[in-house]
């Protein structure tokens, strides 16, 4: 593409913000299958479209295709792909740790085996979520919903918590009298008792 088409374009697109653009590709039956629905959800331009369009950003930013990616507040590791077989056990071809005064890349496996561990600490955290909230006594969850009614009730429950934040507490709330948060727990969330009187209403 000419320098002149690609200043044209940059300066359409400030100016024609909501023009359109057909995108043409040719893939593989299988492979279309698969992408055809991709390209389609990010291509959407709601909060869906552009939620997608940020987790694909590691995509962007890597040389080697991420196979996995696990953030903290300010570090982040990240397992690079393609996949290779070492007999019968998946190794990955290397990874990144990114974190305060240090940014390294690690050998295959140093990054299989940091996978593993984070793999190991997402298991324990996860079971010990389910402990710690009783899941255990909540009936089997299906993984398909009512998408529609499930976000309604879910963007209600967390615009009433933030107004509920705006407003001084009384120092004697607590679940037992109606308050809205349990002293013992930060404000920077609503505390167990609070999310399943929220979940139940």
């Amino acid at each position: 593409m000419s320098t002149f088409r690609r200043a044209m374009d940059r300066l359409a697109d400030f100016i024609w913000t909501g023009r359109k653009v057909t995108l043409w590709f040719t893939a593989e039956y299988r492979t279309a299958c698969f992408v055809a629905p991709l390209i389609n959800k990010l291509t959407a331009e709601n909060e869906d479209g552009a939620t997608y369009r940020i987790a694909l950003i590691p995509w962007h930013q890597s040389e080697r295709p991420p196979l996995a990616t696990y953030s903290g507040y300010v570090s982040r590791c990240q397992i690079d792909g393609p996949v290779q077989w070492a007999n019968d056990r998946p190794v990955p071809l290397g990874g990144l740790i990114d974190c305060a005064g240090v940014t390294a890349r690690l050998n295959p496996f140093e990054a299989a085996s940091l996978h593993e561990k984070m793999r190991q600490a997402n298991e324990a955290a996860i079971r010990a979520w389910a402990w710690e909230n009783d899941l255990h006594s909540r009936p089997s969850a299906s993984e398909r919903f009512d998408r529609r009614s499930a976000d309604r009730k879910a963007k209600a429950m967390i615009a009433a918590w933030a107004k509920r934040q705006m407003v001084p507490e009384a120092p004697s709330a607590s679940p037992a009298n109606g308050g809205d948060c349990c002293p013992s727990q930060s404000a920077d969330a609503p505390c167990n008792s609070c999310q399943k009187g929220m979940a139940d209403d």
